[in-house]
């Protein structure tokens, strides 16, 4: 896990540029996944976090083709979507399928579905902030308006789906 978060960080942009999210938090997020399920947290919300967590991480990867001029066809997507089906090498063999009703008729597991909830939420709000910003003149709202929510948008689902699960 080690090498796995130290060949990541080599892709950690070294110049100063608006980001995302800056590498501190990143690192912050990935740690806190782990701490937060030896404290016992569902996994649904364990995914939650590490869908978002593992989209953005396909962001700075999308990044760091932009700047070595690496384009192909279809390359967002999957980026993305390898970047989110990355959930199954974290935490493979540390948790047990488990699939359940979600919504009454869908059968699916919870870190599955948590991870799928969090990278689509994490887009969304990503989509919300550039429209939010274009009806503002192209400025944000307040400081930080870019990681507030996200975060904001994720602890509300969070909230939800310990009421659900």
């Amino acid at each position: 896990m080690r090498k796995l978060l130290l060949a990541l960080l080599a892709l950690v942009p070294s110049s100063v540029m608006a980001n995302p999210a800056c590498p501190v938090c990143t690192i912050a997020v990935g740690a806190g996944l782990d701490i937060a399920r030896r404290l016992g947290v569902p996994d649904s919300i364990v995914g939650l976090w590490a869908g978002a967590l593992l989209t953005l991480l396909g962001y700075w990867m999308l990044k760091f083709m932009d700047k070595k001029n690496w384009h192909f066809r279809g390359r967002d997507a999957i980026v993305i979507v390898l970047s989110v089906a990355m959930i199954g090498f974290v935490y493979l063999g540390t948790v047990q399928y488990n699939p359940v009703a979600i919504c009454g008729g869908l059968v699916m597991d919870p870190v599955l579905f948590g991870t799928i909830c969090g990278a689509l939420i994490f887009i969304g709000t990503g989509k919300l902030y550039q429209w939010m910003k274009a009806k503002n003149g192209g400025h944000a709202h307040f400081p930080f308006e870019k990681v507030v929510l996200p975060i904001v948008a994720l602890a509300l689902a969070s909230w939800a789906m310990m009421l659900c699960f």
